[in-house]
């Protein structure tokens, strides 16, 4: 039961969504049920129109040997450009709310640095610094013959991001190298990691959980072996495991 309540990672076969784990991904997910309901009238109404077509005229139809004297209707064109329109602002106007949640930074209690390697993660806490230094670590793929029972084979990392829940934290994402995309699908976080140009985003997490995510962007023979764990917890553990690093 628990495999089907916390569905963070992929699985085989799938083909549908990992479960929502922050606010952006519940919009996509709910976004994604409307855009079905339009997508599946449409396919029927056009799939009842063919077939009635195919149907009465045929080759075999004497109907459609008799030419039609009908060169112009005003009302039935009239009809297939409006309806079309107002279909496209019915779902025009909840993608734009939704994109605008995405590229919207709110002040953030937290930052995170996350930058791309080939063929590894390095993460930088950039509120923090220990005694040696500013937080910073690298997460490297566990290799297969060293996972333990339970682990996800080309999934887990020997360093995972620690991250509080209820906490608008902001993503700064960049690259040394070649392109890379940071993206962990329950968080509806998917960003580009450029050479020199550092991108961000931002992120409310509403769950504690163990969230997956790989790199999405081919980035060289490593690329399958660059994946990111982000384990959320709460408040009181992420200030005990930040004393920890401090």
């Amino acid at each position: 039961m628990a495999f089907f309540n916390l569905l963070d990672s992929s699985v085989n076969w799938q083909v549908y969504f990992q479960n929502a784990a922050s606010p952006v991904m519940e919009g996509i997910i709910n976004l994604h049920h409307d855009l079905m309901f339009f997508i599946t009238f449409i396919l029927f109404f056009v799939l009842v129109v063919l077939v009635r077509t195919l149907y009465y005229f045929n080759s075999e139809s004497a109907d459609a040997n008799i030419a039609s004297n009908v060169v112009h209707g005003t009302v039935i064109e009239i009809i297939w450009t409006v309806v079309p329109s107002l279909i496209l602002i019915v779902v025009a106007l909840p993608s734009f709310a939704l994109l605008y949640s995405i590229d919207e930074i709110i002040d953030p209690a937290l930052t995170i640095k996350c930058i791309g390697h080939q063929w590894f993660w390095s993460y930088e806490y950039s509120d923090f610094e220990s005694k040696i230094g500013a937080i910073n670590f690298d997460s490297y793929m566990i290799a297969e013959d060293e996972l333990e029972l339970g682990e996800l084979r080309l999934l887990e990392v020997d360093n995972r991001i620690v991250l509080p829940i209820n906490t608008h934290i902001r993503i700064l994402v960049t690259a040394v190298d070649v392109l890379h995309s940071w993206a962990v699908p329950s968080l509806g976080i998917k960003v580009d990691a450029c050479t020199g140009r550092l991108n961000q985003t931002s992120v409310f997490i509403l769950r504690s959980g163990v969230f997956y995510g790989q790199c999405s962007e081919i980035c060289g023979v490593g690329h399958g072996n660059m994946p990111i764990v982000i384990e959320a917890v709460s408040i009181d553990k992420y200030i005990a495991w930040l004393a920890e690093k401090i």
